[in-house]
């Protein structure tokens, strides 16, 4: 019998999905956006470094009020590279109740990040967001990333850092769908949580450290970067060791439940 959990649910109209959900099947268009994006974030990141020391002066009622180019930069940054995947979801044949499925599980990192407020960076938003990304694919996870922690920053306070995170969420759902989702790995309990781990310490911590340095306006200095990393790496690692934990716990129970949900409803692969 075929195992959901690995081998994806099988299509009831055609007997060949159990032995293609596995294929590789990413096409140009998903190659290209993340070229794109690859492509935009070294860009703007060099012109982030020439623009540290760089402002504008404007006279506003009688006061000399200046606005820092980094700032623009990191802003362009996010939304250029965001861009590309909210295009890309666009043209998919997306069904309603994938949708739903969707906005469920942006809803329920939402409410994980909102529940353990009490716990810094002990959040469950990444465990969730590689979850969907397993499930439904890179685009949709990048998807589902970005608006759980657009949406979750309601409660914990919009600021310069969202787009960054935003982004950083969406990253890591991208590469679990790369990985997972027609991918060469097979999502078992343990090849989720060390991704997890690895995933929201290197990508997520990685990333969110080099836009804390950008927003703040400090030179991207080799002393900076270390300053920067070493004094987040207590909190990477919470985070981290918080992404393997609720994979661990959640993990399965959640790939079963979507899998019998897809088959029953027909959201077969090929659909996502």
């Amino acid at each position: 019998m075929s195992n959901p959990l690995i081998n994806g649910p099988a299509c009831p109209r055609d007997s060949s999905h159990k032995t293609t959900a596995r294929t590789p099947r990413y096409g140009r268009r998903t190659w290209l956006t993340l070229g794109i994006v690859a492509v935009l974030f070294v860009f703007l990141v060099l012109c982030g470094v020439q623009m540290q020391t760089a402002g504008i002066a404007i006279p506003l009622g009688g006061v000399e009020v200046s606005w820092r180019l980094y700032y623009l930069v990191a802003l362009l940054m996010i939304v250029g590279t965001m861009i590309p995947f909210v295009a890309s979801f666009e043209r998919r044949d997306v069904q309603a109740r994938e949708l739903v499925l969707l906005a469920t599980l942006a809803a329920l990192a939402v409410a994980g990040r909102v529940a353990f407020f009490f716990v810094p960076q002990f959040k469950p938003v990444c465990a969730i967001v590689t979850i969907a990304g397993v499930c439904f694919g890179g685009e949709s996870g990048f998807l589902v990333g970005a608006v759980a922690g657009f949406v979750s920053n309601f409660f914990f306070g919009q600021g310069p850092y969202t787009p960054w995170q935003m982004f950083c969420f969406g990253i890591v759902g991208l590469v679990a769908g790369l990985l997972f989702h027609k991918g060469p790995l097979k999502p078992t309990k343990w090849t989720l949580c060390i991704y997890g781990g690895l995933a929201t310490f290197f990508l997520y911590g990685g990333i969110i450290n080099l836009g804390s340095l950008l927003i703040m306006g400090l030179p991207l200095t080799p002393a900076s970067l270390i300053a920067c990393y070493a004094s987040a790496l207590p909190f990477d690692l919470v985070h981290a060791a918080a992404s393997i934990f609720f994979l661990f716990i959640l993990g399965t129970p959640m790939l079963a439940k979507i899998a019998r949900i897809k088959t029953k409803y027909g959201l077969d692969d090929s659909t996502s």
